[in-house]
């Protein structure tokens, strides 16, 4: 636990001291097993979200996605069943009414035509089912292939590269480390005598390391009393003004 400093009480100012925190401390990694073909950022270097980071090597699911994207574009086989249709369809028709007319055709050509049509018309469902399979099917590759490119999920600075060209990187390895220090989190543990007095949302100024106090606000009071020391933890969120490092000691008065 942090410790406080000075007792309190409902009456008296107390001063808690406790520990910045980023908003967001990331470790990346990829799903799945692959060598590195190329690392897109370095230490030090602001991203945005949805940016690039790490690249594994995707050339066969290049050319698997590419593949089924040339499957769902071949639309001949469809085409061309659907314009029999247009044709096999009145014929049937015809030959049904023709039929009803006592020897004006024979029941063997009034079934042949209909069996066309029903043949026609049951082909066309499937190969528009089967384009509806080929669809999924690229989605599939697709984001098979995305599952190899490491992408920051949030704008940050990256902290850490670990790894480079041509390793082996396996799921669960950390790529690159990520943070997002444009809000931040002074957590400390006081008095539950002290954290009843706050509610969420309240404003109150942090100082951070005897600087200028920031203005924040209550983003969090624990339910809970930790029983071996009988503190709450209280978080104070507040804009970081650029100067603040995550890790920072930062004071709340009361």
């Amino acid at each position: 636990m942090v410790a406080f400093l000075g007792l309190f009480t409902p009456a008296q100012a107390a001063d808690f001291v406790g520990i910045v925190h980023a908003r967001h401390k990331l470790a990346l990694s990829v799903p799945v097993t692959g060598i590195v073909a190329k690392v897109s950022v370095e230490p030090g270097q602001k991203v945005g979200a949805g940016q690039a980071l790490v690249q594994l090597d995707e050339r066969p699911q290049a050319l698997e996605e590419q593949r089924r994207r040339t499957q769902l574009e071949d639309l001949s086989e469809l085409r061309a069943t659907e314009e029999r249709l247009k044709v096999v369809q009145p014929l049937a028709e015809d030959a049904r009414k023709l039929a009803a007319s006592r020897g004006a055709i024979s029941r063997e050509d009034a079934a042949r035509n209909e069996l066309d049509f029903i043949a026609t018309r049951g082909r066309l469902a499937q190969l528009q089912t089967q384009k509806a399979r080929e669809k999924l099917e690229l989605q599939l590759a697709e984001a098979d292939r995305q599952q190899r490119r490491l992408v920051a999920p949030v704008a940050g600075v990256v902290t850490k590269v670990g790894i480079d060209v041509g390793e082996w990187a396996k799921p669960g390895d950390t790529l690159v480390e990520l943070v997002d220090a444009s809000v931040l989190h002074l957590r400390v543990n006081m008095p539950a005598a002290a954290a009843r007095t706050l509610k969420q949302g309240q404003a109150l100024p942090v100082a951070i390391d005897g600087g200028e106090p920031a203005k924040g606000s209550v983003s969090f009071i624990s339910p809970v009393t930790d029983a071996s020391s009988g503190l709450v933890e209280v978080r104070v969120r507040f804009n970081n003004p650029g100067r603040v490092a995550p890790g920072s000691k930062g004071i709340v008065k009361l």
